[in-house]
Parts: structure tokens; C-alpha cells; sequence
């Protein structure tokens, strides 16, 4: 895949956002989180192979000055143990840390921003 496919790919899953990733995106947008800033859907290129292309995630939320992506982690993260291990992998490989938030937890939305703090 091509580099503007990604990026209409990207913007398509902005405007489908889960509930939980609109939540979180109100606390984190505009610097909001101690002057952090925050990029919602954000492609990560990983590999451009010859034959397949540009190889990539699409991270939930991305923190450059932190080096974090931030997952969120609904109901079907459940069944897709491996493929998230795998790509944790990956994206540790690019020396980003990542910190996984589980739908529930937003709930606790003072625990959550500190929790992404501490990363």
C-alpha cells in the first residue's frame, strides 16, 4: 500500500470512531494532557517491502515527544492475543513504548491520564 492510501485509510477510521476512542480523544486533543500532543488513527510505517509495499499499524493514538502509542483494547483484543503481541513486537522494535488501556478502564479517566503519564 501507497502512502496516501494509508493516510485516507487513517482519516476513514477517524470518522468511525469507537465511543471509548472519542472519550479518550476529548482528553487528549488541543495539548490537553499536560501540554503532550496527541495524533488520533496515526499510521506507523514499519517496513517497505518491494513486493507488498509500504508495511504498517494505524496506532489508536501517538505521542511523538513521548515515543508512545496508546491501544485501545475493546472486547475482540480477547481474540487477537497473538496478532497484538506481535505487533507490540514490532512496534518496540522502532523503540516506541506502548501502553495498552482496556475499554473499562476509562471509566477511571484520572487513572488512565495518569497512567499515560508515567509511560
Amino acid at each position: 500500500m501507497n502512502k496516501s492510501k494509508i493516510t485516507l485509510l487513517a482519516r476513514e477510521l477517524r470518522k468511525k470512531q469507537t465511543p471509548e476512542e472519542k472519550l479518550l480523544w476529548e482528553e487528549l486533543r488541543n495539548r490537553r494532557l499536560n501540554g503532550l500532543k496527541f495524533l488520533r488513527q496515526h499510521p506507523m510505517i514499519y517496513e517497505n517491502d518491494p513486493h507488498k509495499g509500504l508495511l504498517f499499524f494505524i496506532a489508536d493514538f501517538y505521542c511523538a515527544e513521548k515515543r508512545l502509542v496508546i491501544e485501545l483494547d475493546g472486547k475482540i483484543h480477547d481474540f487477537q492475543k497473538e496478532y497484538d503481541a506481535n505487533r507490540d513486537f514490532i512496534l518496540k522494535q522502532l523503540n516506541l513504548r506502548i501502553l495498552r488501556i482496556k475499554n473499562e478502564e476509562l471509566k477511571d479517566m484520572n487513572k488512565v491520564k495518569r497512567k499515560i503519564l508515567n509511560c
